[in-house]
C-alpha cells in the first residue's frame, strides 16, 4: 500500500496500529553457556557435544559440524506449562508475547543469604512496588536470590554434590512461594517469571506447588538465569526465546535484556 493510501485509511480509522518500537540500548546476555560442566538436576544427564566434522573438505574449504544431546531442562532454560500440567501448553505453543516485554528484578539475595531455603513472599513484591511502582501486566519478573554466584560449584548451587534419587532430599536453594506465584499470576498478570536457581520451587519442595500454580495459569518459568546482579530493578526489556520443540515440556533459551537508554 502507498503512503497516501495508508493516510486515507488512517483517516477512516481503518489503518493497522503501528508496531511497538524495537527496544534499543545496551544488551545483556543472561544465559549460561552449555558444556559438559553445566550443573544438571541430580537425576538427569548433562550436556554432551560430539564433534562430527572439523577439517578441510575435498573442495578445499574448511567445514565443521557437531551434534549434541541434553535434557530439556538444563542450563538457562524455559519450563513450559506442560512440564507440570497435562493440558498445559507445550513449549512450541507457549505464547511468545509472554516472553517479550518489560522486565523487573526483585532482589531477595539478603534474605536468601540468611536462609538458603527461603521462599519469596507476596510481601517482598509489595515492598518492591512501594519503591518502584506497580509491576506492569505482561512483565517478565526476575527473582535475584544471589545463588548465581555459585553456578559452577554444584554443592553450593544445589545444596549437595550428590547424584541420583538420594540427592533429591538434600537439595537446598531458594524459590518462589506458591501463594506469591498465584498473586503474580492473578493480580499482576505477568508474562513469565525467571529465577537464578535450579528450580522455581525451593530445594526442599516435594510437591512442586509453585510449578503447579504457574502451569495452571499457563505462565512459563525460566530457571538458571545468569547475571541478574547486572540488571536494574526496572527499565529494561527482556526477551526469552526457546527452541520450537513440538510437544516439548521445556527448552534451552537465549535470555537477554535490552536496557533502556
Amino acid at each position: 500500500m502507498t503512503p497516501a493510501f495508508l493516510v486515507f485509511l488512517a483517516g477512516l480509522g481503518l489503518a493497522a496500529p503501528s508496531p511497538a518500537p524495537w527496544p534499543r540500548g545496551p544488551v545483556l546476555d543472561l544465559t549460561y553457556p552449555l558444556d559438559d560442566k553445566t550443573p544438571a538436576w541430580p537425576t538427569e544427564a548433562g550436556f554432551s557435544l560430539k564433534k562430527l566434522h572439523a577439517s578441510l573438505a575435498p573442495g578445499g574449504y574448511y567445514y565443521a559440524a557437531n551434534s549434541f544431546s541434553m535434557p530439556e531442562h538444563l542450563g538457562t532454560h524455559l519450563d513450559a506449562p506442560r512440564h507440570f500440567r497435562a493440558d498445559g501448553r507445550s513449549v512450541d505453543a507457549v505464547h511468545l508475547e509472554g516472553l517479550l516485554g518489560p522486565g523487573v528484578v526483585l532482589d531477595v539475595s539478603e534474605a536468601c543469604r540468611r536462609n538458603r531455603d527461603y521462599q519469596i513472599r507476596r510481601e517482598d513484591f509489595l515492598l518492591w512496588e512501594k519503591k518502584n511502582g506497580r509491576i506492569p501486566a505482561g512483565a517478565l519478573v526476575f527473582l535475584r536470590t544471589g545463588f548465581g554466584r555459585n553456578w559452577r560449584e554444584r554443592r553450593l548451587y544445589l545444596g549437595t554434590a550428590a547424584l541420583g534419587e538420594k540427592a533429591l532430599s538434600q537439595l537446598h536453594f531458594p524459590g518462589l512461594g506458591a501463594d506469591a506465584a498465584r498473586w503474580l499470576a492473578e493480580s499482576r498478570r505477568i508474562g513469565a517469571v525467571a529465577i537464578d536457581t535450579a528450580s522455581i520451587d525451593h530445594g526442599p519442595s516435594r510437591n512442586f506447588k509453585t510449578h503447579q500454580v504457574l502451569a495452571e495459569k499457563n505462565i512459563p518459568v525460566i530457571e538458571n538465569a545468569a547475571r541478574l546482579e547486572d540488571l536494574p530493578a526496572k527499565k529494561f526489556t527482556a526477551i526469552a526465546l526457546p527452541l520450537k520443540i513440538k510437544g516439548g515440556t521445556g527448552s534451552p533459551i537465549r535470555l537477554i535484556a535490552v536496557l533502556d537508554k
